[in-house]
């Protein structure tokens, strides 16, 4: 850090780092506590993942009415969503309704990063600097960096050179873009590119994918709320809040509990079939128990998936390059689609496969491949991200005796239930490494997360508590089980996100946890009823 300088640093109860849903949700309980709170921000308002993510075709794959904030009945009864998955764009407006419903943006510094969160053990106080160079402090460091919201560009050489428009999907531009007339490249084929080239190929001048994994996706089924649904929907909130905390992943969706294996084949592919024609994720998490653990009862999956796959696609050798084979289903993130497939019987949409013919350079123009050079106006890197830990890892994070955070994770993130790791007192963080949130209808466990944060720290204050930390005991003791879980499913078999394997350098280990968000939610129960057993509090 700088030198300190003659003016007076404010200081908070809590610093809260970004301003998503849990960045938002941390102000609101925090004020209803009485404790005063700075968040700060990096995008110019209110919304994170939202904020930032503002491509063709960008919605969530939760339910709508499964995904809003829970905690108010105000909120649930006037906001009513247009479609049972809800775009980009009206999902920042709900966003922005929240904040401006309990006036949360006054508490937040917008246009901010932090570069630094230094622990000083002699105050039992985290001290924070921005990259202007603005500094405060407070007892408690809240990390609500999100996800996925570290954006992950992989080295191509001649990158800088080329003349044209380039932007990853994240950082897609707040005006409106025009590919009408353009020729478009983009790079990458995960959850978020396929959204974006199912609108963008409806009106490009050309467009070429560069597929590095074909996906298994499934069909999202979206369409409007009509009035009838949107009373029921409200009449229904408690039971659809309820079913998602009883739930493996904080869906409307729940594993069948029987295996894929233990039926005939005529009812397995009725089962199938029914799923996949309905709305949402219940394909991956409302099937057979066995179908992320087992390889026999996956392939059965996997295989009618493939099938409706090939089903789609007019160019047989297009339909094999988009058809996966080196991977079982669901062990990836599963893209929900809406006419993903049908856009490649467009001629004018283009698929290059990266495994035969690698991107070798850049040039001023385009793309140049082992046996092609391709010209483009505007090239979109959907690369996807760091995640997990990227945006913990960008800021520099010290704890007691200097002990950086990326150095302690070097090898591998270790965390008691993923909401603090040991040499870091009074850091908490949501949607962190071996948290169920971050493989889980991510509001619904972030709810859970932010509750649990903010009545440990009312726990502290009642009985005059001012340091809190996770013990290594307990700290090993949970990731064993976190890795355990993994370990007992296919996850691991897979190079993923996941399992940060599409970062190059970063540690293959798992990332989430997969123990089922309502085992998590009962495990956090258990450890503050026992006065949070596994911390240290003095």
């Amino acid at each position: 850090m700088s030198a300190p300088n003659q003016t007076k640093i404010p200081s908070y109860d809590a610093i809260v780092i970004g301003a998503g849903i849990s960045g938002m949700y941390f102000l609101y309980r925090l004020r209803q506590m009485g404790m005063t709170a700075l968040g700060f921000e990096a995008g110019s308002d209110v919304g994170g993942t939202w904020y930032w993510n503002r491509y063709p075709g960008a919605r969530f794959d939760s339910e709508s009415y499964s995904y809003g904030y829970s905690f108010s009945e105000e909120v649930l009864e006037e906001w009513e969503w247009s479609e049972h998955f809800s775009a980009q764009p009206e999902t920042l407006r709900y966003l922005n309704y929240v904040a401006d419903k309990f006036d949360l943006r006054r508490d937040i510094r917008f246009d901010t990063r932090v570069s630094s969160a230094h622990y000083d053990p002699t105050r039992a106080i985290w001290d924070i600097e921005t990259e202007a160079g603005d500094r405060a402090s407070a007892r408690f460091l809240l990390m609500a960096v999100g996800v996925l919201s570290e954006p992950y560009i992989p080295e191509f050489p001649g990158a800088d050179t080329f003349r044209g428009e380039k932007w990853h999907t994240s950082t897609w531009p707040h005006h409106p873009v025009d590919l009408s007339e353009r020729r478009v490249g983009v790079i990458g084929t995960g959850a978020t590119a396929v959204q974006m080239i199912t609108e963008v190929a409806k009106n490009v001048g050309d467009l070429t994918v560069f597929q590095r994994t074909p996906n298994y996706c499934k069909p999202l089924r979206n369409g409007p709320i009509d009035s009838a649904t949107q009373a029921e929907i409200k009449a229904s909130y408690a039971e659809i809040f309820d079913k998602c905390r009883r739930s493996f992943g904080g869906f409307i969706h729940d594993f069948e509990h029987c295996s894929a294996l233990d039926v005939s084949e005529e009812e397995r592919l009725e089962f199938y079939e029914r799923l996949w024609n309905e709305r949402g994720f219940g394909f991956w998490l409302g099937s057979y128990i066995d179908i992320l653990s087992d390889l026999d009862a996956n392939e059965t999956v996997s295989k009618f998936v493939r099938e409706k796959i090939r089903e789609r696609i007019d160019d047989p050798e297009v339909a094999k390059l988009l058809t996966p084979t080196n991977h079982p289903f669901g062990t990836k993130r599963v893209p929900l689609e809406s006419g993903y497939y049908e856009a490649y019987n467009r001629k004018n949409v283009h698929l290059v496969d990266l495994h035969r013919t690698p991107i070798e350079c850049f040039t001023e123009i385009g793309i140049t491949t082992s046996a092609a050079e391709y010209e483009f106006d505007v090239i979109i890197y959907a690369t996807g991200f760091d995640a997990v830990t990227g945006a913990l890892n960008r800021i520099d994070i010290r704890g007691e005796q200097g002990l950086a955070l990326k150095d302690k994770w070097a090898d591998g993130p270790s965390t008691m239930l993923g909401i603090q790791t040991v040499g870091f007192p009074n850091m908490f963080i949501t949607a962190g490494p071996h948290n169920a949130s971050s493989f889980c209808n991510v509001p619904r466990c972030l709810e859970q997360n932010v509750e649990w944060i903010t009545d440990c720290i009312a726990y502290m204050r009642d009985n005059q508590y001012s340091r809190i930390e996770a013990t290594p005991e307990a700290e090993a003791e949970w990731t064993d089980h976190v890795l355990e879980s993994a370990d007992a499913t296919l996850f691991p078999k897979t190079d993923s996100w996941f399992m940060g394997a599409n970062i190059p350098g970063k540690k293959r280990v798992f990332l989430n946890y997969v123990g089922g968000a309502q085992n998590f939610r009962a495990r956090c129960d258990e450890v503050a009823a026992k006065n949070y057993e596994g911390f240290s509090l003095r």
